[in-house]
């Protein structure tokens, strides 16, 4: 099959499995004509391309490392907001009190306002504050600047790597936890292209600890080699 004709599929199949009414948070837009709109525009094509995502990661030349992984980080925002969406209604209180991936790792949350030290928590409150959290950082111009011109903060990298590794936790959460749920809902090919895609992207730019990626070792060798 052509590549675009697979895109197409992908495409459809996606509007049909992730229901716009069940996204978790609002989707965060990129404004026509600018740098940043115009840097995702070219992501999104290597990925309709049916490029190699080993490929479609890598920096395009003479493009800025920092623009590129803002764009992403807001893409994989998206994105991962739409795959818990989609579980969030088996995802509670009572069937996951505790923000795990499976028995051997716990996530406690933490942040500079309620909770100054980690804090025990249930999955969808965890899952709650991460978003709320991460949306605050993406919405931010002193972090994330929109103007073209307007320079990085230092500490942008710092933050990037912050938020993809509590992105990936979803992704443990939802591959431990939930993924009876997601082949029930036929999504399971897509979730396996959005977390190669994710794995592929940090790994390649050393954006998230190697020992944060440990608890999805084995599917990730069987799913990304």
């Amino acid at each position: 099959m052509h590549p675009k004709e697979t895109a197409l599929i992908m495409s459809l199949a996606l509007k049909q499995v992730f229901n716009k009414d069940r996204t978790f948070r609002p989707k965060r837009k990129f404004e026509p004509g600018t740098q940043r709109f115009e840097l995702h525009k070219k992501a999104q094509a290597s990925l309709n391309a049916g490029l190699d995502l080993r490929q479609a990661v890598q920096l395009p030349h003479s493009e800025d490392l920092h623009d590129w992984v803002a764009v992403h980080v807001v893409d994989f925002f998206n994105r991962i907001n739409l795959i818990y969406g989609t579980i969030s209604d088996s995802c509670t209180d009572q069937s996951c009190p505790v923000m795990s991936g499976g028995a051997k790792y716990e996530y406690r949350w933490q942040d500079e306002h309620r909770y100054k030290k980690p804090t025990a928590l249930s999955a969808p409150r965890y899952m709650s504050l991460l978003m709320d959290w991460i949306e605050m950082q993406i919405n931010n111009e002193n972090i994330f600047p929109t103007n073209v011109g307007t320079p990085f903060p230092k500490t942008f990298m710092q933050v990037a790597k912050k938020i993809l590794s509590r992105l990936f936790r979803v992704f443990v959460h939802v591959y431990i936890h939930h993924f009876d749920r997601v082949s029930q809902m036929g999504a399971e090919a897509h979730v396996n292209t959005c977390y190669k895609h994710f794995y592929y992207f940090v790994t390649e730019f050393n954006l998230i600890d190697h020992k944060e990626l440990e608890p999805l070792k084995e599917m990730t060798l069987r799913v990304c080699h």
